[in-house]
């Protein structure tokens, strides 16, 4: 079974900065695109950030130039560099990975459960 579990959330200044990780665990064969969604308060699900395994990082307008996501792939997980936050990143932020658990079986999303970052004085 894989769990995706994301730890770093919590509450910040506006203005400050925060590091979100999210680690992929149980049976995994092999991991491809990383990355990171969120979802505020009446809001819907939005992407925030992908990483793939090779290639260019693709980021949402709303974050660019102030958030970086980065991965390392030996401890299967993904991060978030959030900085220059601002009271809009408030939400919860969901870790997405696709993941194949088994050679034959085809990769499929998995989700965190997810961690709230407020920003907020």
């Amino acid at each position: 079974q894989v769990q995706l579990v994301e730890s770093g959330g919590g509450l910040v200044q506006p203005g400050g900065s925060l590091r979100l990780s999210c680690v992929a665990s149980g049976s995994i064969f092999s991991i491809n695109a990383m990355g990171w969604y969120r979802q505020a308060p009446g809001g819907q699900r939005e992407l925030v950030a992908t990483i793939p395994t090779g290639g260019s990082t693709n980021y949402a307008d709303a974050v660019k130039g102030r958030f970086t996501v980065s991965r390392d792939n030996a401890k299967k997980t993904v991060y978030l560099q959030m900085n220059s936050l601002k009271p809009e990143d408030t939400a919860v932020y969901y870790c997405n990975a696709e993941i194949r658990p088994r050679l034959l079986l085809p990769y499929m999303d998995y989700w965190g459960k997810g961690t709230l970052v407020t920003v907020s004085s």
